[in-house]
């Protein structure tokens, strides 16, 4: 597993072993970006200069990513020890100390936000049950910027229904997984 663009293109991630974590495929990753850098959800590439929040971060490719492509500062959320250590182990590799955190909580129990983020990324585990929850607890806690995109990664097939106050914009299907972006109906108060 690898960086597919910017600053950190070709540098290799690590990933704990076991089936614990899936991380998002280079493939779909490389759509992902594409998508988010030609301008269909703005005029300009979403990451730029964005802070980014991924939830269920795992290796934390799709944060790193963001970094590596010109995002100003990516905190990551995952429960997981050795996921963690893993995750910790990538951000040092890259040199990202300075624009990462690393945040050992549940995704479904967010702490209040230390400020909102532009853009939100969610890879749950498959068939979890844990995207809505996430996303409940991501606007209840001040994570969401008022014109923020969320992309959720899913199962293929996995049934999903978005909290009243989050729509659907588009989703596309890579492999045995889905994205969906989303956005928020509702301004937040902080």
């Amino acid at each position: 597993m690898r960086i597919v663009a910017g600053k950190h293109r070709g540098r290799r991630l690590s990933a704990p072993a076991g089936s614990a974590v899936r991380p998002t495929s280079e493939r779909a990753r490389e759509a992902l970006f594409n998508i988010l850098a030609h301008g269909r959800f703005a005029a300009m590439p979403i990451y730029d200069e964005a802070r980014v929040l991924d939830v269920f971060a795992g290796t934390g490719a799709l944060g790193l990513e963001a970094l590596s492509r010109g995002a100003r500062f990516a905190t990551f959320v995952e429960n997981d020890r050795e996921a963690r250590t893993a995750l910790a182990k990538n951000i040092k590799a890259l040199g990202e100390d300075a624009r990462a955190r690393i945040l050992a909580a549940d995704g479904t129990q967010l702490p209040r936000a230390d400020g909102p983020y532009d853009l939100v990324f969610l890879d749950p585990p498959y068939r979890s049950g844990l995207a809505e929850r996430a996303l409940v607890s991501l606007k209840q806690m001040g994570w969401i910027a008022p014109e923020a995109l969320l992309i959720l990664e899913l199962a293929a097939r996995e049934p999903f229904a978005p909290p009243f106050d989050f729509a659907i914009l588009e989703e596309r299907r890579y492999g045995a997984g889905r994205l969906a972006f989303l956005r928020s109906l509702e301004r937040q108060s902080l």
